[in-house]
């Protein structure tokens, strides 16, 4: 079992792990596959630590760990998602997670908010609470001001920049999911799910290379059902403008043991898989995503 290594101070909120040379106009990023947690985060909950686990896409920059060889970055929250969650709006926060009244800019009736997966979450996956007490709301804001902005900061660089350099960007937003909420097809169950909000945030041919690519190693893939997409794939996602976003998500009994929170010695093979994404994604006529043809 991979234990929480708790840190004393706190912990960087993110790497970048850069190509030599960018050579593709892609970008990844792993929001939710950070493991380092605070101290005293770990002091203020109520849970153990395999539980506050369960809420993480274990392993997943792992899995697309070719992008950086093959020329694309890689952005990875070092943080984990039951602390700060990058791919909320900023300002999503749950008033039964504060003893402090709330901002007025505060987002607290979105749909996330009210299942308790704010941008400071008040229960894990399994809906278990995680806190002993209150938190003020000082905590919160420092968590973004410190962990959020500057994941987002380091993305927004990255999508400019490649943006700069090819006259577009495609953003990958990488992500896992429970075996236990993967849709069905009869008795098949999906391997992935793409999110493209049914297809506003990316031109068509982006999610039409990656089912295609994964359909042709015998992975059942499907579309927007039960996961659309999230704030990342909202945000920043604007084919008018030249930024294509794709959200996929694995289903993690492919590549762990999710009971223990260990990598299967299949990941190894799934990551090689992804080589073959990145290479179809590289290859894309520049002019469609570019928006000079359709």
């Amino acid at each position: 079992m991979d234990a929480i290594a708790p840190s004393a101070q706190a912990p960087k909120p993110h790497e970048i792990m850069q190509p030599v040379r960018q050579t593709l106009p892609l970008v990844f990023a792993s929001p939710h596959s950070g493991s380092e947690y605070p101290a005293e985060f770990l002091a203020s909950s109520r849970l153990d630590p395999i539980s506050l686990r369960r809420s993480e896409d274990s392993f997943v920059h792992e899995i697309f760990s070719c992008a950086p060889e093959m020329g694309a970055p890689l952005l990875h929250a070092l943080f984990p998602r039951a602390f700060v969650d990058p791919n909320r709006e900023p300002y999503e926060l749950d008033p039964a997670v504060f003893k402090d009244r709330l901002p007025p800019y505060a987002n607290t009736s979105s749909p996330r908010v009210a299942a308790g997966l704010g941008t400071i979450a008040r229960v894990v996956a399994n809906g278990a609470n995680i806190y002993r007490r209150k938190l003020s709301l000082e905590e919160g804001l420092e968590r973004i001001r410190c962990y959020y902005w500057p994941y987002h900061e380091a993305l927004r660089c990255l999508v400019e920049t490649t943006k700069e350099q090819f006259g577009y960007c495609i953003l990958i937003d990488c992500h896992s999911m429970p075996s236990n909420s993967r849709p069905s097809r009869g008795a098949y169950s999906a391997a992935f799910v793409l999110g493209d909000c049914h297809g506003t945030t990316c031109a068509p041919i982006v999610t039409q290379t990656v089912e295609q690519v994964l359909n042709a190693k015998d992975y059942l893939v499907v579309r927007n059902t039960p996961y659309a997409g999230g704030f990342v794939t909202r945000h920043y996602g604007k084919p008018q403008a030249r930024v294509h976003c794709l959200q996929i998500e694995i289903n993690r009994h492919i590549y762990m043991d999710e009971s223990r929170m260990e990598r299967r010695p299949a990941l190894k093979a799934l990551a090689q898989d992804m080589r073959d994404v990145v290479t179809a994604l590289g290859g894309l006529d520049p002019a469609v995503l570019n928006g000079r043809t359709q």
